[in-house]
């Protein structure tokens, strides 16, 4: 092989590796990074066709409608707990922090944080929701049914979580 032709394909080589190593870097830091929205009733049975799961320490965001009666504070301390729910389940999520000015029984909420055994969320960040006029389309498919039922109808689809 001539000498020259021999520098090109080791120049091409590095450069193909050194691309696919940059790349495997890129994607192996922004997986670790995605949070993937869950809706109650997908945390309880499964999202999508294949019924996925999300396992026991996976980042994620949850939205729903914070249950009238279920808010509970310790007195000592920032932490609550409160139950989301959806047209299908509910889920309990606890919070270390100062809530939202605009969060309350009945409004709806996304919080974001990590799963927990026994289908609770420990979340790191909790958002309420504004008003009625903007609604990320995800919670607002998910809570489309959510008006036509009063929370009280949600209580016997909790599954596994029931810290009251």
């Amino acid at each position: 092989m001539n000498p020259r032709r021999k520098k090109r394909l080791s120049l091409a080589l590095v450069l193909l590796v050194g691309l696919g190593l940059s790349l495997s870097l890129v994607m192996y830091a922004l997986r670790s990074n995605i949070d993937l929205f869950y809706t109650p009733s997908e945390i309880l049975q499964g999202k999508g066709e294949s019924h996925e799961m999300p396992f026991v320490g996976q980042r994620l965001r949850i939205g729903g409608m914070v249950m009238p009666g279920s808010v509970k504070r310790d007195p000592k301390n920032l932490q609550v707990s409160f139950k989301i729910y959806d047209a299908r389940g509910a889920i309990l999520v606890t919070y270390n922090g100062i809530l939202p000015d605009l969060f309350r029984e009945g409004q709806g909420v996304v919080a974001q944080g990590v799963m927990e055994a026994n289908n609770v969320v420990n979340a790191k960040q909790v958002l309420a929701k504004h008003d009625e006029k903007y609604v990320p389309p995800e919670v607002e498919e998910a809570m489309k049914d959510n008006r036509k039922q009063p929370a009280s109808s949600y209580v016997g689809n909790i599954k596994g979580n029931d810290h009251s």
